[in-house]
């Protein structure tokens, strides 16, 4: 199985567990994202809180690659669907999907799904080259996010709740994730 999205190393997972490291590293992606989900700072004027797991689904999409990011975003959700308490500050269950933030963790897995294709294609290779499947992603999730909360609220209430509050946090987050990308791909390779 050849990618151009970095894998674990042979020598840990010979090519005949290919599957294994597969496992492995969906199963990875997910805990980072359950991590970074526990970083909340709820906002009064929204019902969508500021938490580091956008942060997360970027560096799964770019280090993992289309299908094994989708994979671990979707695992994730599944497993909070389920009743682990895994999403945002340690929310779970099929109560939380219906809620406010629905419409952002199925962006999630598009947008790491979307950003791994960009990645195997090697915009993914320099710093400046990578903001470009970040910028993608995080325009995703904001199409699906928001997209939600205007099927709840309507339009205008969507962008002043789902968007506008998260641009400039977001945007650093973007940049983090480029520079924390090398990082991620040591853990990996």
């Amino acid at each position: 199985m050849t990618t151009l999205a970095p894998t674990i190393s042979i020598r840990y997972f010979p090519r005949t567990a290919a599957w294994l490291r597969d496992a492995f590293l969906i199963f990875s992606g997910a805990i980072l994202v359950t991590l970074l989900a526990q970083i909340k700072i709820p906002l009064p004027f929204t019902p969508v809180p500021l938490t580091g797991q956008t942060f997360a689904v970027l560096l799964v999409g770019a280090t993992l690659g289309s299908k094994r990011g989708a994979a671990s975003l979707t695992f994730y959700t599944a497993l909070g669907a389920l009743g682990l308490p895994i999403f945002a500050g340690g929310a779970a269950g099929m109560a939380y999907l219906s809620g406010a933030t629905l419409g952002y963790l199925i962006g999630f897995i598009v947008a790491a799904y979307l950003i791994g294709r960009l990645a195997e294609r090697g915009l993914e290779r320099s710093l400046r080259t990578s903001l470009l499947p970040f910028f993608v992603g995080t325009i995703v999730i904001y199409l699906f996010g928001a997209g939600w909360l205007a099927m709840l609220f309507g339009i205008e209430k969507a962008l002043t709740l789902g968007v506008l509050p998260f641009l400039i946090g977001d945007a650093i987050k973007l940049v983090l994730a480029a520079l924390a990308l090398p990082a991620t791909w040591k853990l990996v390779k």
